[in-house]
């Protein structure tokens, strides 16, 4: 790693709170994780999109209207607004896979992070 790159550090209460319970499967949403990786939402979306065949659905799937309107509707104040498109949300396993085809320092170093957030506490690691 070069010297002048730095390693980002996120508190890991700041994870855990972006890993929702949707369809019985604890997912983070697209422009949670974009934000984490400090990439444009729709970037991510391009290189999954680029890369369909390293997300099968048990990876990665994209929430319905219903869905997002639940999820919406459990924030006070919404900073949601402007979303052309659905939100997709990725499993543990799509969130690895993220690194592969995102091959940035800081998407590889987030996941890491995120694989190693203790099982007990987030409930991320646990089925």
């Amino acid at each position: 790693m070069p010297k002048s790159a730095k390693i980002l550090i996120i508190p890991d209460e700041m994870v855990m709170n972006k890993i929702y319970l949707i369809r019985g499967q604890k997912v983070m949403l697209d422009s949670d994780l974009s934000a984490l990786y400090q990439v444009e939402t729709r970037r991510l979306n391009e290189q999954v999109t680029r890369n369909k065949e390293r997300f099968p659905e048990d990876f990665m799937f994209q929430l319905t209207v219903d869905e997002y309107e639940n999820l919406i509707s459990q924030f006070a104040t919404s900073s949601w607004g402007g979303r052309r498109k659905l939100p997709y949300a990725f499993t543990e396993q799509g969130v690895a896979m993220l690194s592969s085809v995102l091959n940035s320092p800081t998407a590889i170093n987030v996941n890491i992070q995120i694989t190693c957030l203790p099982a007990g506490r987030s409930g991320y690691l646990q089925k």
